[in-house]
């Protein structure tokens, strides 16, 4: 049976592999692995939303909720090279690949690791999430519910969800629970998926 990508400490040998993947117009080889998610290639969710965001600010702060072996880091941090970028993730294995990569491509302005690695005082400009629609609603409501709150104002966040996998029902409990000071809309719809926009006002 396949590990979850979302397991924290992957018990399944790790098989290592070597890609060729295109980000926002660059081309790289990244490394990936068995257990995390998408180890064999840039999956379609994450590409659209590289392909529909605005570029990130040139400074700040900024985060890759849920981070796998490190697109969207990579595509922030080469976008932005002076944006603070934190790529985080439960699955540790998706940690040290999203470091090893980022180390490949001398990334300096990526730090990986796990939520209680980032400074609590930190406030975020821009969020970039494909975020972790399978480990259920409850848990998805919360992990969003700790990290949105935590845009800068006028920071926006940017998510990523499948039609069929509950992204307008997202949306709304989105808006709902994040009140007034959060503007919830949809920004677009690309291959059966749902680009989202957070912005804090």
């Amino acid at each position: 049976m396949a590990e979850h990508y979302f397991a924290e400490n992957p018990q399944a040998q790790e098989r290592k592999r070597e890609i060729e993947i295109s980000l926002r117009g660059r081309q790289l080889t990244v490394t990936t692995a068995n257990a995390v998610f998408s180890g064999d290639h840039l999956d379609r969710a994450t590409r659209i939303l590289l392909e529909e965001v605005p570029s990130p600010p040139a400074t700040g702060h900024a985060l890759d909720l849920g981070c796998g072996w490190g697109p969207i880091a990579m595509a922030l941090a080469l976008e932005s090279p002076d944006l603070n970028v934190w790529a985080v993730d439960v699955n540790e294995r998706a940690i040290e690949l999203t470091t090893e990569n980022t180390k490949r491509h001398s990334l300096r302005n990526v730090t990986a690791g796990k939520a209680e690695d980032v400074p609590a005082g930190i406030a975020f400009d821009v969020i970039w999430s494909n975020p972790p629609i399978r480990i259920g609603k409850a848990a998805l409501d919360a992990l969003l519910g700790t990290w949105l709150p935590r845009l800068a104002p006028g920071g926006q966040a940017w998510l990523v969800v499948g039609k069929n996998l509950g992204a307008d029902s997202l949306q709304k409990r989105l808006a709902a629970s994040l009140g007034t000071e959060f503007d919830v809309s949809r920004h677009s719809t690309s291959g059966g998926f749902r680009v989202l926009r957070v912005t804090r006002v």
